[in-house]
């Protein structure tokens, strides 16, 4: 039978039949998926065919995975050459920033975005802890409100305190099947615990975090929302790591960049000392903005120092 994949903890899972009926579950043998070197063979968000093992003890053996529509991976914590599957069979993505307590950096942002665009993933941006923001803040949202949307992503500026923003939230959220991410302290588990009192998930306090062991296991989990959709929370993950990303490639996810690549005078263009480049042009003309070109640019430096 079919089943849905709510939560892996590393050796078993706990799936949900078509049935509705919540079965914890082990892997039949070794599963190898062509063309992906994966610490988790199984994700959160799979498809599965199950068989029941033993009767009447209420857990099953995943015998097949199902094909993927798409799925989100990081580095793994142990193996750096190998992916950890964050999740699979997204709608969309969704990230929680804020602009103090903690603050998130627009570099974390754009490689959010970056990776989303790498995987076909629609990502959406939430600034939350809006109730905490002063002048500064509330200006510095509106010029990144301004720079996102121009390039194409929905923003939205939340305060699950004064309920700002969570019906639109929510109304983003709701029949699609999002993943939820963003740096621990942001409200992420705030923002649940407002759908979902009965979870008490933990919030974290921004000044009892380290910042320390942030890429040790985390396990992701899927919850069914009262209004439809489903969420997969990811508990505070510093950065999907850009394993596939090549130097060549990265300005492709840069969808203000992507429309500009062909009217470059070199096809291997990286933008940066090359004449005749189109996307250098359109910085200096006011078409694609500085930060997001200094993002780029940042992230180009990253990559070539893990080649060499």
């Amino acid at each position: 039978m079919k089943a849905l994949v709510y939560k892996s903890t590393g050796s078993w899972y706990v799936v949900k039949t078509e049935a509705g009926q919540v079965l914890n579950a082990r892997i039949k043998g070794v599963f190898k998926i062509d063309g992906i070197t994966s610490t988790n063979p199984i994700a959160v968000g799979d498809e599965v065919e199950v068989e029941t093992e033993n009767e009447g003890e209420g857990t099953v053996m995943i015998t097949e995975i199902l094909p993927r529509r798409n799925y989100i991976t990081r580095q793994s914590p142990s193996h750096k050459k190998q992916h950890h599957i964050v999740a699979s069979n997204l709608d969309q993505s969704l990230l929680f920033a804020t602009l103090r307590d903690p603050k998130t950096s627009q570099g974390f942002i754009d490689r959010f975005l970056v990776t989303c665009e790498a995987y076909h993933i629609p990502a959406l941006i939430v600034f939350n802890k809006a109730d905490l923001y002063k002048k500064k803040e509330q200006e510095q949202y509106e010029v990144l409100q301004a720079m996102y949307n121009d390039i194409g992503y929905t923003t939205v500026l939340m305060s699950v305190p004064k309920g700002e923003g969570v019906e639109e939230v929510k109304d983003l959220l709701k029949d699609k099947i999002t993943l939820m991410s963003g740096h621990s302290g942001v409200g992420k588990s705030t923002f649940i615990n407002s759908i979902f009192p009965e979870l008490k998930l933990k919030t974290q306090d921004v000044s009892g975090w380290s910042g320390k062991g942030m890429h040790t296991t985390t396990f992701a989990e899927m919850f069914d929302l009262p209004f439809g959709g489903k969420i997969i929370d990811t508990p505070g993950m510093r950065e999907f790591g850009l394993v596939d990303i090549s130097k060549q490639e990265l300005s492709h996810y840069f969808p203000e960049m992507a429309k500009r690549i062909n009217d470059c005078q070199f096809n291997n263009c990286l933008h940066i000392n090359e004449p005749g480049c189109a996307v250098k042009k359109a910085v200096e003309d006011g078409i694609i903005y500085e930060e997001r070109f200094f993002s780029y640019y940042k992230i180009l430096e990253s990559i070539e120092e893990k080649e060499y």
